[in-house]
């Protein structure tokens, strides 16, 4: 039991049905568009930057559809996903990046200071940029653009397979991070359309 085909389920049940607005855009996204963007962002990790199951992949951005594409896109090829959270300085993030070891990080337009304070304490990954963040790194869309759309073929995958690293506040010491498995976050899913009363008109 995994949550890889979380999405591309529901892309297959209802793919015209808006399941995204932007508002910072303006764009509208189906489910389809939606899991044609995951697709393409697997395929392109795995294809072009060598991603394999159990790599990290993190981002240090504010919201955008590229959160969805990595939550999706990187459990379909059994690699974790690993947010950071912006409002860390450079230092603070320095020990997280060294601690998961991300195999890529994407970095947003509004994160280019903190990136550039990171930078002088930790050796960074290949680094790919949203919105031309990041002078001389590929930009995201643009690879996004390039890349095949088809279902990338599924690593083998169960309930304890890692989905992502959550790092804790660290109040009381270094930050941790803690590994939520597969199953969490399927489960998590159908105990949110129960308790929440969804359904699929929402």
């Amino acid at each position: 039991m995994h949550a890889a085909d979380l999405l591309s389920a529901r892309a297959g049940l209802t793919p015209d049905r808006e399941a995204l607005f932007e508002v910072d855009t303006g764009i509208r996204y189906t489910y389809a568009d939606l899991n044609t963007r995951a697709n393409r962002l697997a395929n392109l990790l795995r294809e072009r930057f060598g991603v394999q199951p159990g790599d990290r992949v993190a981002i240090l951005a504010h919201n955008s559809v590229a959160f969805l594409d990595l939550l999706y896109g990187l459990a379909k090829i059994g690699a974790i996903f690993t947010p950071l959270n912006w409002r860390l300085t450079g230092r603070e993030l320095a020990y997280i990046v060294a601690d998961c070891a991300p195999r890529v990080l994407i970095v947003g337009p509004d994160c280019v200071e903190t990136f550039g304070d990171l930078q002088t304490h930790v050796a960074v990954p290949t680094v790919i940029a949203l919105g031309g963040a990041v002078p001389g790194a590929p930009d995201y869309d643009d690879l996004l653009a390039e890349a095949s759309a088809a279902e990338p073929a599924r690593p083998p995958l169960d309930g304890e397979t890692p989905y992502t690293i959550l790092y804790t506040s660290g109040t009381t010491g270094r930050p941790k991070g803690a590994v939520l498995p597969h199953r969490q976050i399927l489960w998590n899913a159908i105990s949110t359309v129960v308790s929440w009363g969804l359904t699929e008109h929402d």
